[in-house]
């Protein structure tokens, strides 16, 4: 067993502004996981949120590479527990490629979905953009789905806008956090006429009390974002949210992932599929266990200005396995 990785930027076609940060590009470690003839392939995506950048990802990789051997290998509990989430899902993702490519199949199937079907996903309109221009473009393209990113003074009117833009559009609305209490109950009862689809973490993170005050009394479902990182936080967060984002990068990877799915509908919560900006090969494992989520929003490799692979679809709004083992996915 043999691991190698190889450094990229990512550029963005076009500057993303959320309610924190705004973000032009960001650097993909992309690792592969090769055994006698056969390989497995992954991405890791530095984040300064997640506190992770390349210094940290390529020592942590080093660790593990100096664990391999020829032989099959299954991950040291200690070693794997050490490393970032963000790493272990680059890492995990190729795991599950590789056992893919070896059984001639392609991972969803692995991951307990043996027919793939196409999945509508949302597409991003930032902060700082016209809203309803924008959403009126995409719809010309074919989405359906729209995610709006919120935080500022003019949310309500951003989001009639994409409304009267998209008439028959799903809107999700992701303010990042980036409202207080009371301001999202205002906000949420003054955006209901919109017909939003859900809002993820409205308010900061780490108030689950003030959280679940938002949700009692909000008419538009409540998601979960920046406030589940674990299969423990899911359990917690049962009769305080009404659904949760799953986002591979920050569980730890697919196997996390499939962990987390089997907990929400356990605590009664839907599953939205998350994602950071990243290429195809990033969101190839998302893509992949889609199957099992309510609503999807992965669209990080439409957001990039070039795209190093192609497999997945999406420029329309409709998420297209290309087909084949493993992720499916070919170079440009």
């Amino acid at each position: 067993m043999r691991l190698d990785w190889t450094r990229a930027t990512l550029r963005l076609a076009e500057p993303l502004r959320i309610s924190r940060s705004v973000m032009s590009e960001r650097d993909a470690i992309e690792v592969s996981l090769s055994h006698r003839g056969s390989v497995g392939r992954g991405e890791i995506i530095t984040s300064v949120y997640y506190g992770l950048d390349k210094a940290a990802i390529t020592s942590q990789l080093a660790a593990v590479a100096a664990t391999l051997t020829d032989e099959d290998w299954t991950p040291d509990e200690r070693l794997w527990e050490t490393l970032h989430p963000g790493v272990r899902a680059g890492v995990d993702a190729a795991l599950w490629e590789l056992a893919a490519v070896r059984s001639g199949v392609p991972v969803h199937e692995l991951f307990g979905l043996p027919q793939w079907t196409d999945k509508p996903t949302a597409r991003t309109v930032g902060l700082g953009v016209p809203a309803g221009a924008a959403a009126a473009a995409l719809v010309a393209k074919g989405f359906r789905v729209i995610k709006v990113k919120a935080g500022a003074p003019d949310d309500v009117a951003r989001v009639a806008q994409v409304r009267e833009a998209a008439p028959e559009a799903q809107i999700l609305l992701d303010p990042n956090g980036g409202w207080t209490a009371d301001e999202a109950v205002r906000a949420l009862e003054a955006m209901a006429e919109s017909r939003v689809e859900l809002v993820e973490q409205p308010i900061a993170p780490g108030q689950r009390d003030r959280l679940a005050w938002v949700t009692a009394r909000s008419p538009i479902p409540v998601v979960a974002d920046e406030d589940v990182a674990t299969v423990e936080d899911i359990s917690a967060l049962e009769g305080v949210v009404d659904g949760v984002n799953i986002k591979l990068a920050k569980f730890g990877g697919p196997t996390e992932a499939l962990a987390a799915i089997e907990a929400a509908e356990v605590a009664g919560l839907d599953v939205l599929l998350g994602c950071l900006v990243s290429s195809s090969l990033g969101l190839a494992p998302a893509v992949h266990l889609s199957g099992h989520a309510r609503w999807v929003d992965l669209d990080g490799h439409l957001l990039l200005a070039e795209d190093p692979w192609t497999g997945l679809g999406g420029d329309d709004g409709v998420l297209r396995l290309r087909g084949g083992p493993g992720w499916g996915l070919v170079r440009r």
